[in-house]
């Protein structure tokens, strides 16, 4: 069994349609040129193109790319996908929901114009957890989750878990006129890139989800109030003095690299049986 199966009877369990709709076309070259000139595209690298549509992203991706992996749920659009692909020998083109599409277990980058309804769980898909594997992405999002996603202070333990390992940056807003249909919200260029030094070493992802789930349940308390239910009160001494904040300051406004901190000295100083445990199923 593929070790992502059980995930992927999860999300089957949970889909309402076989397919989902909700994209929305953009029809500007000038854009998709942008989007992949910033994109960082390798040429030994896979990209994935997720919700491909008519492939105004696909075939353009595939003069920089040494292969594209073009997904694309909408059987319609995947006709026509397919039949553009003929003359492309480079272009893969996958019929399936994105959630439910394996990645590739080689380096590979995402370059995509993404179901604005699906962001989070493709983002989830990518991110969580951060294998070697995916290098980073270039996404068409919706404005008003790439601010949710870059957004200080950081009150989800979900958006803190991607931001330990990536880069998430707004790059760029544009118009809900670019689109055909237009959405009924305004869109961004969202860049993800790995981060070159993370604060938290990949083997201890499980670890840290479940210290983040912890320490963010509440995140207007003060920071000492919610790590006084990990460290000892010689042990917080010995963290304060080296995190140079302010022990009454609401955990929220810590930054990644404090948040790095943290966790290391928790690993370092604390009893393994005091770690916060991981609530949720991942």
């Amino acid at each position: 069994m593929h070790p992502n199966d059980k995930k992927h009877r999860k999300v089957r369990k949970c889909l309402n349609e076989p397919n989902f709709s909700g994209q929305h076309l953009l029809h500007n070259p000038r854009i998709v040129r942008q989007i992949i000139d910033q994109s960082g595209i390798r040429p030994s690298e896979i990209v994935m193109d997720l919700g491909a549509g008519k492939g105004a992203m696909t075939f353009a991706l595939a003069e920089k790319a040494s292969s594209v992996v073009a997904i694309e749920n909408d059987p319609r659009f995947a006709e026509i996908l397919k039949a553009k692909s003929q003359a492309h020998a480079n272009v893969a083109i996958i019929e399936k929901d994105i959630r439910l599409a394996y990645l590739p277990n080689k380096p590979f980058r995402v370059v995509a114009n993404i179901p604005y309804a699906i962001t989070t769980p493709i983002l989830e898909k990518l991110l969580d957890p951060p294998t070697d594997f995916f290098q980073g992405a270039m996404l068409l999002i919706e404005y008003g989750a790439a601010k949710r996603f870059t957004s200080r202070p950081i009150r989800d333990p979900r958006i803190l878990r991607w931001r330990m390992w990536f880069d998430l940056e707004l790059i760029k807003v544009f118009p809900r006129t670019e689109f055909s249909p237009p959405p009924s919200v305004e869109s961004a260029i969202f860049r993800i890139r790995r981060k070159a030094d993370p604060y938290v070493q990949i083997r201890h992802h499980r670890h840290f989800a479940g210290f983040a789930e912890y320490a963010l349940k509440r995140p207007e308390l003060p920071i000492y109030v919610v790590l006084q239910g990990i460290f000892t009160p010689p042990q917080l001494k010995h963290l304060f003095k080296n995190l140079g904040v302010d022990r009454q300051a609401p955990i929220c406004t810590l930054n990644e690299r404090q948040w790095g901190m943290i966790f290391r000295t928790m690993l370092e100083r604390v009893d393994a049986f005091r770690w916060p445990k991981l609530l949720r199923r991942k």
